[in-house]
């Protein structure tokens, strides 16, 4: 994307988060009124009856102008510039931009000698071609971008033993952009070339279904084999699996895809294959690098570098793409310790900066680019997160939730819904599973640190700020979603920006009450606060004044007692005590009518029995009030008025 381009989405991005912050006051001056929600939704209905009512109605008259004419200016200067929307893709001014040659190109013809860590992988899919079933097999092989696949399917194929076992073989790339047409004329072809035959002349002037109905006639009696390479279509398989006749002979199509759910899933039929690609093992990967680093020391890593050479390696995890072309930039660097170790610390800025390094993000940024748009900001809300950070699926899914991410789907729950978007990110290589249960769901993630450097980058755009010891500057600047890390105490109280709507604090080892009080005092617009294992003992009473709140995680705090103000938060979905020293809740809990997740214990250890307890919180009367409750543990049962009430709780799944 050009500069041009990038400036004039910002433009457009930033007058929409303007005409949410206007949306949201005024829903906030609705809710300080009077019977403010009930006036607030007769607004849905009634908007002249209610604008009468509205003390500031200029102000909003004023707003709205101002928004119109900027605008107006945006509309008009992306004419300007040849482009009337995002929609309409790139402008002219992008094709200017600087040559990038697609590294998968180079990895159909790298030397075998070259290649370290597919031994296993290689001889498993041989095996699968050469010999087992008569029937056709279709052998996916799925992983993440830049993991290596084309270039393991490549050695398969150029292998000596499979190319002698078919009759006819053809390589295909499909890509993100392909015509049928072309790509069936093209398997005629290599086909043809494959057995040294001349190809029809009439073949160039075939249509789709004529192509079709050739290729089948060609093959009704050949052992054949075809690759189909960067596989991104779903719907791809269930159009050319009709052109590949079934005749007995041991035939064998092989996809290497970024994503499950392009590959032809072992469900539909037990001839399919789906072959997961790991990461290269730690050793495999140093070995990787120090052959392309050390080629004057034969491979072999001095004593020196061995420390940083590792540490390098470690950021790469095991990702060939990462470390052959980060270890092309440390092969032209003198052997300085002092010069590696300043690369390896500038290493997110090269990767942004450095040409030799470019096809890195490319690579990666690709998936990105697939994605839905509903997908895209759940995938970026990753970069929330420290490096390595083991992410709790069912925290991740309520945030998502909470943030407006998940679209509600008729007949399944917000978190159903958020969790089909957390197995497609998984599906599509994105994001990695850490655990499961027993009943096979993901419980933790993670996300692999070359993607999360293609995140970081590309999360400045969105108004994400992560703010740590390494950039706490950046905490003046607008965001409107904070990730506060790694002990960042001393700069806390700079953060005052008004326009935030999401707080999360991680490993900050010290909160300044002025930061508490800012957050809940001043952030009236604010949606999301996480302030699990943070050092704060109480909440103000001015949690109340942020109605727009939808999550507060207090976990692992010290927090001892809620304020009744909490009750004011009628927007609240989340309300997280785990592990705080919360021993009763406030009678004012009942008011919350769209809390979905309420979870609160107190935590101790008995050191003579070696046993954790979970001791639940006091709840009193009112909580059959919460119809939206879904989760609710753990509370002391201590009354039968009390069982009875959560007998009213139709939406509760978890007790």
């Amino acid at each position: 994307m050009s500069n041009i381009v990038k400036t004039w989405v910002k433009q457009v991005r930033e007058e929409a988060y303007h005409i949410e912050d206007v949306i949201d006051k005024y829903i906030l001056h609705f809710a300080k009124q009077p019977h403010g929600r009930r006036q607030f939704f007769c607004f849905l209905q009634k908007v002249s009856y209610v604008t009468i009512k509205l003390k500031p109605r200029h102000v909003i008259a004023s707003d709205i102008q101002g928004i119109n004419k900027i605008l107006e200016n945006i509309r008009k200067s992306g004419e300007r510039y040849g482009f009337n929307a995002i929609e309409q893709g790139r402008s002219s001014s992008e094709t200017s931009s600087v040559t990038w040659h697609d590294p998968r190109v180079a990895s159909l013809f790298i030397d075998e000698d070259e290649v370290v860590g597919i031994e296993s992988p290689r001889d498993e899919l041989i095996e699968w071609l050469v010999e087992g079933s008569s029937k056709c097999l279709v052998v996916s092989v799925v992983g993440i971008g830049g993991l290596g696949k084309t270039t393991l399917v490549k050695k398969v194929y150029d292998n000596e033993k499979v190319a002698t076992h078919f009759d006819c073989y053809a390589w295909i790339i499909v890509s993100q952009s392909y015509k049928m047409e072309e790509l069936l004329r093209d398997v005629i072809k290599q086909f043809y070339k494959a057995r040294k035959e001349f190809v029809p002349r009439e073949i160039d002037t075939m249509k789709e279904i004529s192509l079709t109905e050739e290729l089948k006639k060609y093959l009704r009696e050949q052992r054949y084999m075809v690759v189909f390479d960067d596989l991104w279509d779903t719907t791809f398989w269930g159009y050319i699996k009709f052109a590949f006749p079934e005749n007995n002979k041991g035939n064998r199509i092989v996809i290497t895809t970024r994503s499950e759910d392009v590959a032809p899933s072992s469900n539909e039929s037990p001839y399919y294959y789906v072959y997961k690609l790991p990461p290269l093992p730690f050793e495999k990967a140093l070995e990787l690098f120090c052959n392309k680093v050390f080629q004057h020391e034969g491979g072999q890593c001095p004593p020196d570098f061995d420390e940083l050479s590792r540490a390098i390696v470690k950021r790469c995890e095991g990702l060939p793409l990462a470390i052959v072309a980060i270890g092309g930039v440390f092969s032209i660097k003198d052997k300085n310790v002092f010069e590696w170790r300043r690369l390896h610390d500038s290493l997110r800025s090269e990767l942004e900066t450095n040409s030799r390094l470019r096809s890195i993000p490319k690579i990666l940024s690709l998936s990105y680019h697939d994605l839905p748009y509903n997908l895209k900001a759940c995938f970026l809300y990753f970069g929330m997160f420290p490096e390595d950070y083991t992410i709790n699926c069912a925290i991740l899914i309520r945030l998502w939730i909470a943030e407006g991410f998940v679209i509600e789907k008729h007949g399944i729950t917000l978190e159903e819904v958020a969790q089909g978007y957390l197995n497609q990110l998984i599906h599509r290589s994105l994001v990695q599973v850490d655990k499961v249960n027993f009943i096979g769901r993901t419980i933790s993630c993670r996300i692999h640190d070359m993607l999360r450097e293609v995140i970081l980058s590309r999360s400045e755009e969105l108004c994400f700020r992560l703010v740590s010891m390494q950039n706490y500057s950046n905490c003046k600047r607008i965001a409107r979603r904070l990730s506060i890390q790694n002990n960042v105490n001393a700069h806390l109280e700079s953060i005052t920006n008004s326009q935030t709507r999401s707080i999360l604090l991680l490993g900050v080892n010290e909160v300044p009450t002025s930061f508490c009080t800012t957050c809940f005092a001043n952030f009236k617009l604010m949606k999301t606060m996480d302030f699990e294992g943070a050092p704060i003992e109480d909440i103000p009473k001015e949690v109340g004044n942020l109605f727009h709140l939808r999550y507060l995680s207090l976990r692992a705090t010290k927090v001892k007692m809620l304020p009744k103000s909490i009750g004011k938060l009628c927007n609240l979905e989340t309300l997280d005590l785990k592990r705080s020293l919360v021993f009763e809740l406030p009678k004012e809990i009942s008011r919350l009518h769209k809390l979905r997740y309420l979870a609160a214990y107190i935590e101790s250890y008995n050191f003579e029995s070696n046993i954790d307890f979970r001791r639940g919180v006091k709840i009193r009367s009112g909580i059959g009030c919460l119809q939206s409750l879904q989760k609710l543990f753990r509370v002391e049962a201590n009354s039968v008025a009390l069982i009875e009430e959560l007998g009213s709780l139709g939406q509760l799944r978890k007790l």
